[in-house]
C-alpha cells in the first residue's frame, strides 16, 4: 500500500496535469437497462471470466443469478469453477497474500462497486463504464497500464485482449505560465479480438451487471414504490374529501 501511495504522489505527471482545469476526466453515460436480461447474463459471464479471478463479490450468491433468467443448470455449466457450489458466494480465486505482493493491496470486493462510485461527475455506472474504456499502455507503471479516470491505478487492464493495446496522446499547452499536458485522443498499438463498438457493448453489459449486483431487488423496489406513491396519493385525496365533508356545516 505504501508503494502505491508513494508512486501516486511522485507521478503527478501527464494525466493529472491534463485534468487540472477540468476537475477530472469527463465520464460517459453508461447505457444501463436492468430489464435487459441478455445484457445482464452476458455481463455476468464477463464478470466471472475476467473479474472474479482477482475480485470477490462476497455478498452475491451464484444462485441469485436465477433472477436474471438463468437456470441453476446453466449457472453450474457456465459460471461455476470446479470447486464452487451454486449456493456459495462469489469468491475470488486469487490468494490475498499474492495479490498484495503483485498489486500492492488486495483487490477490493465488487459487490457494491457501482453504488460506491456514485459522485458529482456521474453515477457509479458512468464511472465504471468510462474507467473500463480508458486504460492505456504506460511503461512507467508497474503493471504497464494507466487509466484516465483513475490515474496511476494499480490494476492492470483485465480486458486488454478484447480491446487491444493503445497509447494516450497528449499535447503540451501553455496556461498561466505553466505547461499542461492535454489529452487529445488515442493511438492504437495492437488490435483486440473485438471491434471498438463490440468492446463498448461488452463493457456496457459488464457495468449493467455490476449495477444490478449492487442491488438485485432494485427493479422490484421501484415497482413497489410506484404503487405506494399511487396509494398515498389516493389516500390523501380521500382524506381531503372526508375532511371537507366533516367540516362543511361548521362556519
Amino acid at each position: 500500500m505504501k508503494k502505491i501511495i508513494v508512486s501516486a504522489v511522485a507521478a503527478l505527471g501527464l494525466v493529472m496535469a491534463a485534468q487540472a482545469n477540468t476537475g477530472g476526466f469527463p465520464l460517459d453515460k453508461a447505457p444501463i437497462n436492468l430489464q435487459d436480461q441478455g445484457s445482464l447474463q452476458n455481463g455476468a459471464r464477463l464478470f466471472v471470466n475476467y473479474c472474479l479471478s482477482c475480485h470477490s463479490a462476497a455478498f452475491m450468491r451464484f444462485n441469485r443469478l436465477k433472477d436474471i433468467g438463468l437456470t441453476e443448470q446453466q449457472i453450474k455449466d457456465n459460471l461455476l469453477f470446479t470447486t464452487d457450489k451454486v449456493g456459495e458466494t462469489m469468491k475470488a480465486s486469487i490468494d490475498p497474500k499474492q495479490a498484495k505482493e503483485w498489486f500492492g493491496a488486495n483487490p477490493p470486493d465488487l459487490t457494491l462497486i457501482a453504488r460506491s462510485r456514485d459522485g458529482l461527475g456521474g453515477s457509479g455506472a458512468d464511472y465504471l463504464y468510462t474507467y473500463m474504456r480508458t486504460f492505456y499502455v504506460d511503461p512507467s507503471r508497474p503493471s504497464g497500464w494507466n487509466n484516465m479516470v483513475f490515474p496511476n491505478v494499480g490494476m492492470p487492464h483485465a480486458l486488454w485482449e478484447l480491446q487491444g493495446k493503445r497509447e494516450a496522446v497528449f499535447e503540451v499547452e501553455q496556461a498561466h505560465g505553466q505547461e499542461n499536458h492535454v489529452f487529445k485522443g488515442w493511438k492504437p498499438v495492437t488490435e483486440g479480438s473485438m471491434t471498438p463498438e463490440q468492446y463498448d457493448r461488452a463493457v456496457a453489459d459488464l457495468v449493467n451487471y455490476l449495477q444490478w449486483m449492487g442491488e438485485p431487488a432494485q427493479e422490484h423496489r421501484q415497482q413497489i414504490g410506484k404503487w405506494v406513491l399511487l396509494f398515498l396519493a389516493g389516500l390523501i385525496f380521500i382524506t381531503w374529501r372526508l375532511n371537507a365533508a366533516f367540516w362543511k356545516d361548521v362556519k
